[in-house]
């Protein structure tokens, strides 16, 4: 007959769980928590290592909790066992926090970097701006010459009567078929002071005024005076340079420079053409004017016409040119305007009651 199984008052009873419990120890004994160390620990072989699943792509509004999480936990705060649930089938891991976080660094040292968030980025312009196509029939014409070329306007006859030259009465001078006695007696005159000349052929210009019956062509100014380039000249004119070359010049340049004068270099005598800025005829015209720009001494020294010469050269100049007003009708030079800066002007223009024009 059997006895029922009924709790001997001597004998407790073991609680099952107690057994159950020491018999998983035994089988499983827990492992002695090893130090920390400085690298991260490796995990165990026995442990299955899953295979890391593509992260969520993140959003482009929120780069910055992405930043945050790429960090990975900050000191003091545990491993985050949600996003790694492989780490709860280590009961080792579970034990000791520091080996936990260990392993979760490594694993995610592991994981391929998550991509970056794709943004739009704007279109580029093309290098080169298209030029659109022109329509057929709308290109512009270009402008063509006109057959005709535009002629000036024509000028009405007052104002072509403005510009001609003002009448003088030596216009109309002619050679005659044979030389007046004064010309005859001024080539006399000429010889006698030493004055090598040429005869050179009348010259006249209907059109503009100029005319010159008797001309000749200096190669000195006296004996020992030389005039260069060769000077177109009429007579009496040629002749009143030689007597002041001979009777004011030669004096002044020795008694200032202790030198005899050698030669005079002139700017201008004979030429076809009116006074500067007006209509009336210059003395040039009619080979009655001289322009003289420097003079040379026997040593050599050159003193030059202008409107600052040296102090020497100056007293020399002025000299001669106050001299000169007087056997000259109109005596010019620097200071009397731009024309004249750099040149003495001398002519025989015949004035009122034998006045003169001197600056």
């Amino acid at each position: 007959m059997e006895q029922p199984l009924t709790q001997r008052a001597d004998q407790p009873l073991n609680p099952r769980g107690k057994r159950q419990s020491r018999a998983r120890a035994k089988q499983h004994p827990a492992p002695n928590p090893a130090p920390r160390k400085t690298q991260d620990a490796q995990p165990s072989a026995d442990v299955p290592v899953p295979e890391p699943r593509p992260a969520d792509t993140p959003k482009v509004d929120a780069p910055k909790k992405q930043d945050q999480n790429a960090g990975g936990p900050k000191n003091g705060e545990a491993p985050d066992l949600l996003k790694n649930p492989d780490l709860l089938k280590d009961p080792g891991l579970l034990k000791d926090p520091g080996l936990l976080k260990d392993e979760e660094a490594h694993r995610k040292s592991q994981t391929p970097p998550e991509p970056p968030a794709e943004t739009e980025s704007e279109p580029e312009p093309p290098a080169v701006v298209p030029t659109p196509t022109p329509k057929p029939g709308t290109t512009t014409p270009e402008p063509q010459p006109p057959a005709v070329a535009p002629q000036p306007t024509p000028k009405p006859a007052d104002a072509a009567d403005e510009e001609k030259m003002l009448p003088d009465p030596r216009s109309a001078d002619l050679p005659a078929d044979k030389m007046p006695a004064e010309e005859v007696a001024c080539r006399e005159r000429l010889k006698t002071l030493g004055v090598e000349f040429e005869e050179h052929k009348a010259e006249s210009n209907p059109e503009i005024g100029c005319s010159i019956p008797y001309p000749i062509v200096l190669k000195t100014l006296g004996k020992s005076v030389a005039i260069a380039p060769g000077t177109e000249l009429n007579c009496p004119m040629a002749e009143a340079a030689a007597r002041f070359a001979a009777d004011v010049i030669q004096p002044a340049a020795k008694a200032e420079f202790g030198a005899d004068l050698k030669s005079i270099g002139q700017a201008s005598a004979f030429i076809c053409r009116p006074r500067n800025g007006t209509r009336k005829l210059s003395e040039h015209a009619f080979g009655n004017a001289l322009d003289i720009a420097s003079f040379t001494l026997s040593d050599g020294k050159t003193i030059e016409v202008g409107p600052a010469p040296p102090e020497k050269d100056g007293k020399f100049l002025d000299a001669v040119r106050k001299a000169a007003c007087g056997p000259f009708k109109t005596v010019l030079g620097p200071g009397a305007d731009a024309d004249h800066a750099l040149h003495f002007h001398f002519d025989l223009e015949p004035r009122r009651h034998g006045g003169t024009f001197c600056q």
